[in-house]
């Protein structure tokens, strides 16, 4: 006997096996997530929310250095008013790392507080999918570490 449970399978099936068939120029992509990176470190000094409503998901779920869930459409408000606390920010390094249609970018960028001149560190781990030929980040967590010396 057939149940629901088994056509919901024999229908999944090729549908995820048609989205995984999908050809990924891993070269480009990781061009795109590197600059995409860069260019959300830079935002947090100059407010530019441009780049967050391009790359992140219209789903996506961060987690604050204090443990707080975020999702996009408070980053774009914390972006536009960053730049008030925020002198500068640059990305360090970035590790990009491929799963199918996943990648896997772990980077730092060093900050500069308006306020006091301090600097620090932002170390992070984004979650990047790429649905309907589009890369955009669906999760991120992030920490604030010393600066190395």
């Amino acid at each position: 006997m057939v149940t629901n449970k088994t056509l919901a399978l024999l229908f999944t099936f090729p549908l995820l096996l048609l989205s995984c068939s999908q050809k990924i120029d891993y070269k480009k992509a990781e061009e795109y997530i590197r600059e995409s990176e860069k260019q959300w470190a830079e935002s947090v000094a100059s407010g530019d929310t441009s780049v967050i409503q391009r790359i992140l998901a219209d789903d996506f779920i961060g987690v604050d250095p204090e443990g707080n869930h975020y999702n996009k459409q408070t980053m774009v408000h914390e972006t536009a008013t960053a730049p008030q606390y925020f002198l500068s920010n640059h990305l360090n390094d970035v590790k990009i790392r491929f799963y199918d249609n996943f990648a896997i970018a772990q980077g730092d960028e060093t900050w500069v507080k308006r306020a006091d001149s301090s600097t620090a560190r932002f170390v992070w781990t984004d979650t990047w999918i790429c649905r309907n030929d589009k890369w955009e980040i669906l999760a991120a967590e992030d920490l604030i570490a010393p600066i190395r010396k």
